[in-house]
């Protein structure tokens, strides 16, 4: 183990909350930056895009709704780029080319490496295509935009697997959940600052703003991270003693070293429960794309929202979203500890209530019309059952595998990002005249994938460590109360030289 400097132990008596908070923390704003410097082009594009105009739909009732007379304006109909709808899913589909690429690599990375760089020098990445953004769609339109969202997808596509390494090494089983969910809940709340911020700055400001703002504080988020955070308690310089040996006693002493075993790449994808996981994911990420990607552009094409308004509206649905998910994380730890469910069972439960309720709803939504209320508040509650899942599936990897959780992550995290390559294509290949008829087709067919997917997860899926983890088994006092669980294994004590 490495000596802790004096000056470490000195500057330790400045930080009022425990490392392992801080860094949950910090974990919840990479998160969020890098959600906002994703879902901003799909507002920016409402307003860089020239409107078709649209008449009766096939059925007899309105292609598209009226108007609004928010903010005093008109709709989104202003732009000047003529590009089709199968070009504009084309473009919000290729961060996620990107963004596939460096999954696995990622996870690798971090668990040989440690997770700080990894996901530090990503999101920096990611903060400066974005700032290049304007100059490319300026410079060369569409496929210069195209191939600079492909690099930032390349960025940020080591995020989730160099979390959850980080996570595996710095959070114990007991506060799993709701650290997890803290952590992980830095999507939804990306997402509403990205369509709301970006929704008041296209209305205020000329467009190029919203790019440069969000890329900026990427920026900033990098600075402070790689001065607050480190891989794992062992190295870090300023960590208190008192919790140093806490964590050490709770998950073993995590350090890295080149003798690392080798990835168990055969028994991880043969793994049954590893099958169910990418399944649940694949679930998972076809529903949340489709609404993070597409539902600026439902709003204004099909309800016709001036661009105030649906910055605003196409956030909503995400604040309950973020309150779900970090609620969720505190029930979860509470059955688990209160014995009233395992964790594979707490899992599978929260996982069918983040699948079944979305994709009731999200039908709903498409049926009711021009009713601006009820729609907002149909998507509303769709996306807030969805946040049961940062309870659900999303620590599955932690649950199946502390040493390999980076790998794990990776694997179906990078899976299921091929549905951000698929799903926005789909639509607009699926939407040409981007009419609530059309639309209705495309959340009947998610609706299809989230129930198909969330059943294989309810069979299938495991909240215990797996076989394939190799672990040093250690019995240890855990606060959990369930007779059925049994101890939690340690991490592998990788020793660190001094």
């Amino acid at each position: 183990m490495t000596q802790q400097p004096q000056w470490g132990i000195s500057l330790s008596k400045y930080f009022v909350l425990p490392q392992r908070v801080i860094l949950a923390i910090m974990g919840f704003l990479a998160i969020l930056n890098a959600y906002t410097m994703r879902v901003c082009l799909s507002q920016a594009i409402t307003v860089l895009v020239i409107k078709k105009n649209s008449s009766e739909s096939e059925d007899g009732g309105p292609a598209i709704c009226e108007a609004d007379d928010l903010d005093n304006g008109a709709s989104s109909d202003s732009g000047i780029y003529d590009w089709t709808e199968e070009l504009q899913g084309l473009i919000l589909s290729s961060f996620y080319i990107g963004y596939i690429v460096t999954h696995v690599p990622g996870g690798l990375l971090a668990e040989k490496f440690g997770g700080k760089w990894t996901l530090a020098l990503g999101i920096l990445s990611t903060a400066v295509f974005t700032m290049l953004t304007p100059l490319a769609i300026e410079e060369g339109g569409s496929d210069w935009l195209i191939v600079t969202r492909v690099l930032m997808g390349l960025g940020e596509g080591t995020t989730f697997p160099a979390l959850s390494v980080l996570l595996a090494a710095w959070v114990p089983a007991n506060e799993r959940g709701k650290l997890g969910a803290l952590v992980l809940g830095g999507g939804q709340v990306g997402t509403i600052l990205g369509n709301l911020l970006s929704g008041v700055f296209l209305d205020t400001y000329e467009w190029p703003f919203v790019f440069y703002f969000f890329g900026g504080l990427g920026v900033v988020w990098f600075v402070i991270f790689v001065f607050l955070c480190y891989s794992d308690p062992n190295s870090h310089p300023f960590i208190k003693p008192s919790e140093r040996e806490y964590l050490s006693n709770e998950i073993g002493t995590i350090g890295r070293n080149d003798n690392l075993p080798p990835t168990p790449w055969k028994a991880i994808l043969t793994n049954l429960p590893m099958f169910a996981l990418v399944c649940a994911q694949i679930g998972h990420d076809w529903g949340f794309y489709i609404m993070v990607t597409d539902l600026p552009k439902y709003m204004a094409d099909v309800l016709q929202f001036s661009i105030k308004a649906n910055g605003l509206y196409s956030s909503l649905p995400y604040v309950m979203m973020w309150i779900v998910s970090v609620g969720s994380g505190f029930v979860a730890d509470w059955m688990i500890r209160r014995g009233i469910m395992n964790t594979t069972n707490t899992r599978k439960v929260m996982t069918g209530l983040a699948a079944f309720g979305p994709a009731i709803f999200m039908v709903g939504a498409s049926y009711a019309g021009c009713d601006r209320v009820l729609v907002v508040v149909l998507f509303t509650i769709c996306m807030g059952l969805m946040g049961a899942y940062y309870a659900g599936m999303k620590l599955s990897p932690l649950d199946m595998s502390p040493n390999y959780a980076g790998t794990l992550m990776a694997i179906t995290n990078g899976i299921g990002a091929i549905t951000g390559v698929v799903t926005p294509y789909l639509v607009g290949v699926m939407t040409p005249n981007a009419t609530l008829l059309e639309w209705r087709t495309v959340f009947w067919v998610a609706f299809g994938v989230l129930f198909i997917t969330a059943i294989v997860y309810s069979i299938w899926a495991s909240g215990e460590v797996q076989p394939f983890n190799d672990a040093i088994i250690e019995p240890r006092s855990v606060d959990f109360e369930a007779e059925e669980r049994k101890p939690q294994p340690k991490l592998k004590a990788l020793e660190q030289s001094s």
